[in-house]
This record gives C-alpha cells, structure tokens and sequence, in this order.
C-alpha cells in the first residue's frame, strides 16, 4: 500500500468512524478461512459491518477526528483488529457472543457507543443487555400506556360497580 492509498484508506476511515455511532473493535485473527466467513454472513445476516483494518491508519483516523472522544480505544490497537459497526448498540455484542458459543474469537478489544466507550472484553455481556433506541422507545410508549390500559379496563369491567362506587363514595362525605 503506498502514501496515497494510506492517505485515501485513512480519509475513509474518518469518514466511518464519524458517521458510526457505534462501533466495536474485535480481534479476529486465528479464525479458519471457513469460521472467518461464517462470521463475516453472520455479520451481514445482523446488520453489522465487518472490516479488517491497520492499528496504525485506524490510530490516524481516530486522531482526525477531535469531535468524538475515543477514551482509550486507541490503547487497545495492538495485534489483528477488526471493526464492527451498527444501528443498533448491542447488535455486534450479540454477534461475538453468539459466535463464541462455537469459536472461542472474536475478542472483544473495545467499543464506542454513542459517545461512551467500553474497554476490554469482561465488557460483552453489558454491552449484549444494552437496548437499542427502538426498544427504549417501545418500552416508553408502554409505560405511558400501561395507567390508560388500566383505567379504560376498569371502566369497562365494572360499568354498573362504578355507579356503585360513586354513590357509595357521595354517601359517605359529609
């Protein structure tokens, strides 16, 4: 790879990582050719992204880019480094867990989700039980639901107790 392919590869991998809200960075190496695709389709069956990069132009375009803070990420560029990225937060996690219950890689180096970062794989299983904004949106909207489902059924479980209960209730004030 000379100058300008670096300089290119660099350009895009800015471009990845600021518009990547999330991504993860894994260590892959060791994977037969044939658990390398089964975990590239698995990827891809997902909605993750997966790409082989170089610590050091990975490293360049992080330094690029002085808007997002990466914490420590950059420390963890050492050895083979895969990146993953996502829509969805949790959605790499549960494709490295799911994939390890076969393999015993890919390992997980770090990731950067929505501007917090997780170092170190003791992390995965966090980062598997975070929700994506659709289901926080979903669990919002059944919370608000939840004290109009109530009310609307006891309205209509007990139409003629709730004349009951207001007359009851209008006799005991005084």
């Amino acid at each position: 790879m000379n100058k300008e392919q670096k300089t290119a590869f660099i350009g895009e991998l800015s471009e990845l990582l600021e518009e990547a809200n999330v991504f993860y960075l894994a260590d892959t190496s060791a994977l037969p050719a044939d658990a390398t695709t089964e975990l590239r389709r698995s990827c891809f069956n997902n909605k993750v992204t997966l790409q082989v990069v170089k610590n050091t132009l990975l490293a360049k375009a992080m330094e690029r880019l002085t808007d997002k803070n990466f914490g420590g990420l950059a420390e963890t560029l050492s050895g083979p480094t895969s990146i993953m990225t996502a829509e969805a937060g949790n959605a790499p996690a549960k494709v490295i867990k799911a994939f390890r219950k076969k393999y015993n890689k890919p390992i997980l180096k770090g990731a950067y989700i929505e501007e917090s970062v997780y170092i170190g794989d003791e992390n995965l299983e966090a980062l598997v039980s975070i929700k994506s904004k659709e289901e926080l949106i979903g669990d919002v909207i059944a919370l608000l639901q939840s004290p109009a489902k109530n009310v609307v059924s006891a309205l209509q479980s007990g139409g003629n107790t709730l004349a009951g209960l207001v007359k009851t209730l209008s006799e005991k004030a005084p």
